[in-house]
């Protein structure tokens, strides 16, 4: 992978937020608020395929159009960890040809707190040989190792890795699951989280409640339930509601419930279209919702839950597609304005962008 030339970054992310601020055109909205990122070693997370080319397996990545991977030795743009570890790890793979034979991908699952994950892919199922040489890489490279194969998963120690992130003076801890999403910038996503605090604070610790879509493993939730007297939370995926629960816990947050439902479908039952059994726990009636927050996928918010959110007094969005924000914000500022505005650059050197907006409701 070429190398990173820092000097470069703060013209990237400036050409960003032009970008950004085209995006919003014809919209009244306030100074952009930019959270920037380091410029190199950043991400946490990393897939490389691994490439068998002269009797050893190396890294390899393809370019976009081209069928033949390029090895690699280096990248730049991984954490701290991953750049540590790549050669030990691979080295340590052509030296025992029971973990090189058939390996066809590896991922790392890296934290601030200094665990990481490796997952090795095979084309073949990984056995008891395997098993014992995979045990004592994980001892000599001091990580975490899984196996797998087609229909198969074989976990060594755990599938998770338990990440601390300080937000505000105050350290959380949340489980990351190696399937499951997590924010791939901790650094970054640190500054979403506390500018999300910060839209909150004040809002409803009292009386009023949060909704909250998407919530994933928690990662907002933990933090914005301190807001709120109750936070009623949705997420469609069992691995994160399981996740949810247990950073949950970890972190002492006992005022929040999640329900495995859709958006689409939570609106649903929000306005008494159809019942669900999974809500049959949960009455609707006694939350006094003032607060929505939503962090949808890249199609952003289906025309449904645009109308719910314009019910709330406060709207927290954020987005990782502009445009589809934009898309959504022609539909709410029709109610509501927009207050704050900001962008996190979780993805440099790429035209990827996260952003988030606070708008409050004209008549509230």
């Amino acid at each position: 992978m070429n190398a990173i030339d820092p000097q470069l970054y703060p013209a990237q992310l400036d050409a960003k937020q032009a970008r950004f601020n085209k995006t919003l055109e014809g919209l009244r909205y306030p100074e952009i608020e930019v959270f920037d990122s380091a410029p190199s070693q950043f991400r946490m997370r990393a897939e490389f395929r691994i490439w068998h080319e002269d009797g050893r397996a190396h890294y390899a990545m393809n370019r976009a159009g081209e069928k033949r991977p390029y090895i690699i030795d280096s990248f730049p743009i991984g954490g701290p960890l991953i750049n540590k570890l790549m050669t030990p790890l691979i080295d340590a793979i052509n030296a025992q040809p029971i973990l090189s034979r058939r390996l066809f991908s590896a991922e790392f699952l890296t934290t601030l707190s200094g665990e990481v994950l490796v997952t090795m892919i095979y084309h073949r199922p990984v056995d008891e040989e395997w098993e014992v040489a995979a045990r004592q890489l994980q001892t000599d490279l001091k990580i975490m190792v899984i196996g797998r194969s087609r229909k198969q998963k074989v976990v060594l120690e755990r599938d998770f890795v338990m990440e601390k992130l300080t937000v505000d003076g105050r350290e959380y801890h949340y489980q990351q699951v190696e399937s499951g999403f997590t924010q791939p910038n901790a650094e970054v996503n640190q500054k979403m989280l506390s500018w999300a605090s910060s839209c909150c604070a004040g809002t409803g610790s009292n009386d009023q409640d949060l909704l909250e879509l998407y919530c994933g493993n928690g990662n907002f939730t933990a933090v914005l339930a301190q807001h709120f007297k109750s936070v009623l939370a949705t997420e469609i995926s069992k691995i994160s509601v399981r996740s949810a629960q247990t950073n949950f816990a970890h972190n002492s947050v006992d005022n929040v419930s999640v329900v495995r439902m859709s958006s689409e479908e939570f609106t649903q039952a929000l306005n008494g279209e159809r019942p669900f059994r999974r809500l049959k726990e949960i009455d609707l009636d006694s939350y006094n919702f003032s607060t929505i927050f939503v962090d949808p996928p890249r199609a952003g918010l289906d025309d449904g839950t645009l109308a719910l959110a314009q019910r709330f007094d406060r709207i927290l969005y954020v987005s990782c597609n502009p445009q589809t924000l934009r898309d959504n914000l022609d539909s709410l500022t029709e109610t509501h304005d927009i207050v704050r505005t900001a962008i996190f650059d979780q993805f440099p050197w790429t035209d990827h962008l996260e952003s988030g907006v606070l708008l409050i409701r004209r008549d509230s």
